[in-house]
């Protein structure tokens, strides 16, 4: 398998964790980040999400603001982004921040293509647990928001990558 494939695959580990300054970026734009439904212990000492679900976060209550940084694979990703769509369409929440690759080829990332997106310019290399930076990333990151501070997103979001 070639590195443009690792998109959908599945390694078995879903510790990498999203550099301060996007979750940060998030945070102002939002206000709060109140549950972070996909994450860990050690995650949420960076995300610090009032609430975080460190298992089963698809079928536990979705509430406030979210910060999401899902377990990526072929089954994974489709699960999580309809999950996030469906909470926020249906009104259950207020605004959600989401970081995937910048899969645009991908039938799971096409739905997040009707929100506003930011595509981090240069490669987001992910946190480990042990605090070093995981190298080698094969696909450039984007942060789509859901929300009605599209505004705030575009001036926050713009100083990272590029905003559409």
């Amino acid at each position: 398998m070639n590195n443009s494939q690792l998109i959908n695959q599945d390694s078995g580990n879903f510790e990498y964790y999203t550099p301060i300054e996007l979750v940060n970026a998030a945070r102002e734009v939002m206000g709060s980040i109140d549950l972070d439904p996909a994450s860990s212990e050690t995650a949420n000492k960076q995300i610090k999400a009032t609430r975080f679900y460190s298992e089963d976060g698809l079928n536990k209550p979705w509430f406030g603001n979210i910060w999401m940084n899902h377990p990526f694979s072929r089954v994974n990703n489709q699960l999580w982004i309809k999950h996030l769509i469906e909470w926020y369409e249906r009104g259950f929440g207020h605004q959600a921040c989401c970081i995937t690759f910048a899969a645009t080829s991908e039938k799971w990332f096409r739905p997040l293509l009707n929100y506003p997106q930011c595509f981090i310019h240069g490669r987001t290399n992910y946190y480990l647990p042990d605090g070093t930076k995981k190298k080698g990333v094969t696909k450039g990151s984007v942060v789509t928001y859901l929300g009605d501070n599209t505004e705030k997103f575009k001036e926050v979001f713009s100083e990272l990558g590029t905003v559409k």
